[in-house]
């Protein structure tokens, strides 16, 4: 799937792929140039050893900090709860759609998704604070 992270002037894309309980992602624009070649410059290591008793899954992150800020990192980590460990049918049909019918798949989708769940609000925020 992938998450919207706002920026000074829209939003940058960030590609996730799942590799067991990893979540590896990379910037759109590297997976374009780099291809296979793109590293990941965050990864939300998983640990679901507490679900069944306990009903939580346990995360830790190791992110490139040349590339990325921890509230960036941050943003993109809540975005993987916004559409994954969610009630609402709309929100998860999102990822179905990347994952099952990529052509119906609408990228203005995610940031729809994102601006009404307040999530990058913050961080849009302190960009713009930071313009002199």
């Amino acid at each position: 799937f992938l998450c919207a992270l706002p920026r000074r002037e829209g939003y940058e894309f960030f590609v996730g792929q799942w590799t067991g309980t990893e979540l590896h992602f990379t910037a759109l624009i590297n997976i374009q140039t780099r291809g296979e070649a793109a590293a990941s410059q965050l990864i939300l290591y998983h640990y679901p050893e507490l679900k069944e008793e306990k009903g939580i899954v346990l995360m830790t992150a190791e992110m490139d900090s040349t590339f990325l800020n921890v509230a960036e990192a941050q943003c993109i980590a809540n975005q993987v709860q916004l559409f994954y460990a969610t009630d609402r049918r709309e929100t998860y049909g999102l990822v179905e759609t990347f994952n099952f019918r990529p052509n119906e798949f609408k990228y203005m989708s995610v940031i729809a998704e994102l601006e009404q769940s307040g999530l990058g609000a913050e961080l849009k925020c302190s960009q713009n604070q930071d313009k002199t």
